[in-house]
């Protein structure tokens, strides 16, 4: 039986390479000789958790457009509709609607661990740009999801966050009533945002990580010590040409990840089916009640996942100055592969200078999303937030210099770890 089975395996195999020639090359390239390093640890598992979560956000969200009316007056009432008479659409609306959430958490931790390494160094400064653009069409795929609902939160948040625009000189006004497509938030903007978050950015999204994907693959990557293994010694007992602390990412690492896999599955599925509202952060009290145009909620805020860039935005006076403030805090990001002049790449052979500055980087970003999520009625939490916003820019622009003299350790020519 075995015989016959393999036999029809092989039969099937060879038949598709004949009328697909070019697959089976590209599958070898990224996948059976594609050679990762041998020391990755539990921080390297997060690019393909979100990638798990990228498939979740597209099943669900596919089967939720086929129940969901992009109109003011009826945006509202399908939700409830999915939620209480579909069969298993609460389920399916969970599952979104987490997954909205599980998506920054893993791409946070993902972007942090690149800081860590340095996974942004000569030769991935593409790999880099090519992530953060994803993070950047991931913030507006995601708002413009939080407005479908077309709850209270979700009118107010686009009103206020569309209202922006406005602080642009000269075109402002035009601009935001061009993107609303009326004067508030109306069935013009829930029919243009729905074709953008249905359509038009998951194909940029999925773009974005193919290139992502195939531009890591292109140089390899990187691992806890900044070793690059292609310069290393070649020959294993896979391929005499092969880095030799560099193993086959299948399938020592699709084994590997699928193990970390189901327990990221498992800790979802308690979340959607214990937690999914989550106390308020991944959905709002607001946003159970249908939107109302003349009934302000007592303290607008957007989703935890924007609430740090927030902040920022409410703890600058001037509106044009927040907003740019804003918008740069995001900016900078794309610079950090030029303004890291770090001789090493990993924080393992840093110095303390680095290692301190970047943990309290961390705890800056995470204080500045709880000022976010709170009413910005307490002078105190504006002053405080102002201290974390200029040490937010500091840390970026000052990177050139203390980057440069903070002391290293010697850098291992081979990879020091196998976990």
């Amino acid at each position: 039986m075995a015989n016959i089975f393999t036999r029809t395996a092989d039969g099937v195999m060879d038949w598709f390479n004949a009328r697909a020639p070019g697959f089976m090359p590209v599958y070898r390239k990224h996948m059976s000789e594609y050679y990762a390093p041998k020391n990755f640890n539990i921080w390297y598992i997060f690019g393909v958790l979100s990638i798990v979560v990228l498939v979740n956000q597209i099943l669900t969200g596919i089967f939720l457009t086929m129940h969901f009316k992009p109109s003011a007056a009826e945006a509202f009432a399908s939700v409830e509709y999915i939620m209480r008479d579909v069969e298993w659409g609460w389920l399916i609306r969970y599952m979104h609607s987490t997954g909205a959430s599980l998506f920054f958490i893993v791409v946070y931790i993902h972007m942090f661990r690149g800081l860590m390494y340095g996974s942004y160094q000569k030769p991935r400064e593409l790999v880099w740009i090519l992530g953060m653009l994803i993070y950047l069409v991931l913030m507006a795929e995601a708002f413009l999801g939080y407005v479908l609902p077309w709850g209270q939160m979700s009118f107010w948040g686009a009103k206020v966050i569309i209202s922006l625009f406005g602080a642009i000189p000269v075109i402002g006004n035009g601009l935001t009533e061009w993107i609303m497509g009326d004067y508030l938030p109306s069935d013009a903007t829930l029919n243009r945002f729905f074709a953008l978050h249905v359509i038009a950015l998951p194909l940029v999204l999925l773009l974005l990580v193919v290139l992502h994907i195939f531009a890591l693959h292109e140089v390899g990557s990187n691992n806890p010590d900044g070793v690059e293994i292609k310069k290393g010694p070649k020959g294993n007992r896979w391929s005499p040409t092969a880095p030799a602390d560099g193993v086959p990412f299948h399938p020592y690492y699709t084994v590997k990840d699928g193990f970390y896999v189901g327990g990221f599955l498992i800790i979802a599925a308690f979340i959607v089916f214990f937690a999914p509202a989550m106390g308020g952060w991944f959905l709002e009290h607001d946003n159970f009640t249908e939107a109302n145009k003349l009934v302000t909620p007592a303290h607008i805020k957007p989703v935890w996942y924007y609430t740090p860039y927030y902040a920022m935005l409410r703890v600058v006076p001037h509106k044009l100055s927040g907003v740019l403030v804003m918008f740069g805090a995001i900016a900078i990001l794309f610079l950090v592969p030029w303004l890291d002049r770090a001789k090493v790449k990993s924080y393992r052979y840093r110095g303390l200078m680095s290692k301190v500055l970047l943990g309290l980087f961390a705890i800056s970003f995470v204080w500045l999303g709880k000022i976010g999520a709170g009413p910005g009625t307490d002078p105190v939490e504006t002053i405080v937030g102002r201290f974390l916003t200029g040490f937010y820019f500091l840390f970026f622009l000052t990177m050139p210099i203390w980057t440069k003299i903070d002391k290293t350790k010697p850098v291992p020519e081979r990879v020091t770890t196998h976990d």
